[in-house]
């Protein structure tokens, strides 16, 4: 099976070393572990490509009884997933797989900054995640109110994960899918208050207020660490921000987050200012605008544009 393996892989490399706008490639062999089904993919090979490639995202082929999987990723896609952590299988493949063809040497660069989470990562990271949990955190506070036990607790469980991502970001791990057994070297506290919630013989009702007092006071007074990559930009001119200038910022531009929702939040704990805008453009008279700002002050002025 080994040597059906490399052949295989090296059909691969010889194929795509004779492709122009290659970036790199990556095999990995039975890519899905936990997939009990017997027809699954044998060997992924992931092809990391710029835009001038043209062939097929995604084939599915037979080679000598084997079954293998091709995908083909722009790199302006892998590094938009690094940033927000979205298709963490992808992310995976990346740190796990066999390098098979690295030309430009990124795929080796990719992997440190995996291993080293750079600060502006960490925080572009930090900002999805915890918009993420905010957003899961209330909607199961809602779904409890209404007496919706049972979404409560999957949004509960949600914004969970994504505290226990929040973690390992901080502690400059990259979270992987098994992140529960990552967690237990890391916050042994929070794997116990999952475990409260999702094993405890405690009536349902009762689990889910419990965690979400604990999401409210140990996660929303990190709220400024979580946030600072906004807070920074906020602060980064004396002006204040429209909502539409925060959202075409290169910084968080292709950001998966709650804009709207974080900004509310960081004005309802007094961290950043709202200023209401005379005047502001939006079609009706006496309107204003909403704008955002750092703290100068006082919380809340009502300006005229200049």
């Amino acid at each position: 099976m080994n040597q059906k393996w490399e052949s295989i892989k090296a059909h691969y490399t010889a194929f795509f070393a004779q492709q122009e706008g290659v970036v790199g490639v990556i095999a990995l062999e039975r890519p899905y572990p936990f997939n009990p089904l017997d027809d699954e993919p044998e060997l992924l090979v992931l092809a990391v490509v710029d835009k001038q490639w043209g062939g097929k995202p995604t084939e599915h082929a037979q080679i000598d009884g084997m079954r293998i999987v091709l995908r083909t990723v722009e790199i302006q896609r892998i590094e938009r997933w690094l940033s927000t952590g979205r298709e963490r299988a992808v992310i995976r493949w990346l740190r796990r797989g066999e390098i098979l063809l690295d030309p430009r040497a990124y795929l080796r660069a990719t992997r440190e900054r995996m291993s080293e989470l750079p600060e502006m990562l960490r925080e572009r990271k930090t900002l999805v995640e915890f918009s993420d949990f905010l957003g899961s955190y209330l909607q199961a506070k809602h779904e409890l109110h209404e007496n919706h036990l049972l979404d409560a607790y999957s949004c509960l469980v949600r914004a969970l994960q994504n505290w226990a991502r929040m973690t390992l970001i901080e502690e400059g791990v990259m979270p992987e899918q098994t992140i529960w057994k990552q967690i237990r070297t890391y916050n042994t506290g929070l794997y116990k208050m999952y475990e409260e919630l999702t094993v405890s013989v405690e009536p349902l009702d009762k689990r889910i207020e419990l965690v979400l007092l604990g999401c409210e006071f140990s996660v929303m007074s990190r709220i400024k660490s979580c946030c600072v990559l906004l807070l920074r930009l906020l602060g980064s001119r004396e002006l204040p921000w429209s909502i539409e200038e925060l959202e075409r910022h290169h910084e968080l531009e292709g950001l998966s987050i709650d804009l709207s929702l974080l900004l509310q939040k960081l004005v309802k704990r007094g961290h950043i200012r709202e200023i209401a805008l005379l005047d502001g453009g939006l079609g009706e008279p006496g309107m204003l605008e909403l704008r955002y700002g750092p703290l100068r002050g006082a919380s809340m002025h009502q300006l005229r544009p200049t």
